[in-house]
């Protein structure tokens, strides 16, 4: 199969807890930059056109070939229980019957609909993460930086400035993502992953908890960029300096907003 090659453009207790959003100003220098993916380090396009189709189109093979695993029966396990929660979606009620090959129709179909709707469930991050592991292994799969992005990370460690990423993607989907770029294994640029495992990116407690991995004094010590403004809301009411994203093809901010905004990943470690 030929090479598919990916360009990435790659922004407490209540006492606490800032009485409003914080949406910038003078904080002083940042301890650790978390960022954001889709939007802010690769285009919206790219999960769309290129993830999603290849883990829809390998999935099958992936589970005829991995079902007698313990791995992926604990997936399956999971996924039959979102089958149960969800069961009117399509080949939702495939998934859990015991015959094998109906289960794996099901699965395809059952997964098939989560893409399409764009569901962030961990479970299925995990089981796409695994799918484009094997792509990124096999070299069909290739991750090319934007060229903003690797010279902007390579800087902030040169400073002692620590880098982690927040995606939606699982942990794993992430550190394949960094470890087969078209610049080669970039992950020794990052100090860490974070994935919904933490909590959801529209959930200000998924920020308190990331802080408190960290290990920050305070939670504006922490700089974000994302090109969501549902998550720069969140971060920024748990007290996180904020930078918003634009990218192309990326969709229209509010008009009516007081976040940084940025184009780059250069420009994104400056005083507030």
């Amino acid at each position: 199969m030929a090479c598919q090659r990916l360009l990435i453009w790659f922004p407490k207790s209540n006492a606490e807890r800032p009485s409003k959003r914080h949406k910038g100003g003078a904080q002083g220098a940042p301890q650790a930059v978390v960022l954001d993916i889709e939007g802010t380090l690769a285009p919206i396009s790219f999960v769309y056109d290129v993830m999603f189709p290849y883990a829809k189109k390998k999935l099958q093979s992936y589970l005829e070939k991995n079902w007698d695993t313990a791995e992926l029966r604990s997936e399956v396990q999971q996924l039959q229980a979102e089958a149960k929660l969800d069961s009117a979606l399509v080949g939702a009620k495939e998934v859990v019957s015991s015959d094998t090959a109906t289960a794996i129709s099901g699965i395809v179909k059952f997964v098939g609909e989560l893409m399409r709707q764009d569901k962030k469930l961990t479970i299925l991050k995990t089981l796409q993460g695994h799918i484009w592991q094997e792509g990124f292994a096999t070299g069909e799969l290739t991750a090319d930086l934007f060229h903003d992005v690797q010279p902007a990370m390579a800087a902030w460690v040169s400073q002692g400035l620590k880098t982690y990423i927040y995606s939606s993607g699982s942990r794993q989907a992430q550190k394949n993502l960094f470890g087969y770029t078209s610049m080669g294994d970039l992950r020794g640029l990052l100090s860490g992953f974070f994935d919904t495992s933490s909590g959801a990116k529209v959930d200000p407690s998924s920020y308190d908890n990331i802080a408190l991995s960290l290990g920050v004094d305070k939670p504006s010590q922490i700089t974000f960029a994302t090109d969501s403004i549902l998550e720069a809301e969140a971060a920024a009411t748990a007290g996180w300096q904020v930078a918003l994203t634009v990218r192309p093809g990326n969709k229209p901010l509010p008009a009516q907003h007081s976040f940084r905004v940025i184009h780059s990943m250069q420009e994104l470690v400056e005083p507030f």
